[in-house]
C-alpha cells in the first residue's frame, strides 16, 4: 500500500492532527464490505456501506445489536481494514496508507473513546491524559501544560491526581476524552461511551461531547444503540443488516421524537 495523495502524517500531524482539504467530507464510505469467519461460516458485518459526513459536527451512528456499528467504528479508526470500498477520513484514504502511516493516522488524526475506559489504574488521571505524548516522545513540560488545559477544560482538572478507583465512572470516561483529545485530532470516534454510566451520567456526558464538537470545531461520532443519545447529535445514520438505511436530522428532537423517526425508518422497506 502506498501513500500518494494523503495528508501531512509526519509534519505538524505529531502534534496536531489535520482536518481534511477544504470541500472534502470528513468521513466518506463508498461500498465497504467486511466480513468475519465464525466457526465454520462468514459473518458478513457491512454489505455495501455508503456514508457521507460532510462538516463537523457531532453524529450518531445508530442501530440494533449485530447491524454492523461496531465494525464500521472499527474501520472509520483504522483498526481494521475493509474487504471492498473504500473510507477516507480526515483527507486520508484509509485503504491507501502502509501499515506506517496507519499508525501515524491512528495517533495524530483520530480520537478514540471505548466504552470501557481502558485507564492505567497505576497512574494519575493526569498521567492517564500524557501517556500517548510520552509514547511519542514529548516534551514534559509542554506535555503537562496541554493535559491539564484539558482536564479543567472537561470539568475534571480538581480530579487531576487522583488514580481511578478514586474517581467516578463519569469521571472517568472524562479523562478518556481528554486522553483522547491530546493530539486534537480532528475527528473523535467514541462506541458506547455511556454503556457503564447510570442515566444521569451519560445525559452530562452526551452534553459534554457534543459542547466539545462545537467548542472545537471538530467531528464527533459515536456510535450507540439509545434514542437519548441521538438525540443530542446533529444527524444520525442509521445502520440495518450491514447497510446504512437512511439518516435522521435529529438535532432539536427529544428521545421520544428519535425512537419514532427510526422505529418508522426501520421499518420501512
Amino acid at each position: 500500500m502506498g501513500t500518494g495523495g494523503q495528508g501531512d502524517l509526519n509534519g505538524e500531524g505529531a502534534r496536531r492532527g489535520s482536518a481534511a482539504p477544504s470541500g472534502s467530507p470528513i468521513v466518506e464510505c463508498r461500498g465497504v464490505f467486511k466480513s468475519y469467519r465464525l466457526a465454520e461460516s462468514d459473518v458478513q458485518a457491512l454489505r455495501g456501506v455508503d456514508l457521507v459526513i460532510p462538516e463537523a459536527g457531532f453524529y450518531a451512528i445508530m442501530g440494533a445489536s449485530g447491524s454492523g456499528k461496531s465494525t464500521l467504528m472499527h474501520l472509520l479508526a483504522a483498526l481494521d481494514q475493509p474487504d471492498q470500498g473504500t473510507v477516507s477520513v480526515a483527507g486520508h484514504a484509509l485503504q491507501d496508507l502502509s501499515e506506517h502511516d496507519l499508525t501515524l493516522f491512528r495517533r495524530n488524526h483520530v480520537g478514540i473513546v471505548f466504552q470501557q475506559f481502558n485507564l492505567i489504574p497505576t497512574l494519575t488521571a493526569i498521567e492517564n491524559v500524557e501517556l500517548p505524548g510520552m509514547l511519542a516522545g514529548e516534551a514534559p513540560g509542554a506535555l503537562r501544560s496541554r493535559a491539564r488545559e484539558l482536564l479543567d477544560a472537561l470539568g475534571v482538572g480538581k480530579r487531576a491526581s487522583h488514580r481511578p478507583d478514586a474517581l467516578s465512572g463519569g469521571e472517568q470516561q472524562r479523562v478518556a476524552i481528554c486522553r483522547a483529545l491530546l493530539f486534537a485530532p480532528p475527528i473523535l470516534l467514541a462506541d458506547e461511551p455511556t454503556g457503564n454510566l447510570d442515566s444521569k451520567s451519560s445525559e452530562v456526558l452526551w452534553t459534554l461531547l457534543r459542547d466539545v464538537a462545537r467548542q472545537r470545531g471538530m467531528t464527533i461520532v459515536m456510535v450507540t444503540h439509545e434514542p437519548a443519545a441521538a438525540a443530542h447529535c446533529r444527524r444520525t445514520f442509521i445502520l440495518q443488516d450491514g447497510r446504512v438505511k437512511g439518516a435522521l436530522e435529529t438535532e432539536g428532537l427529544d428521545a421520544s421524537g428519535v425512537a419514532t423517526r427510526y422505529q418508522h425508518l426501520v421499518a420501512a422497506p
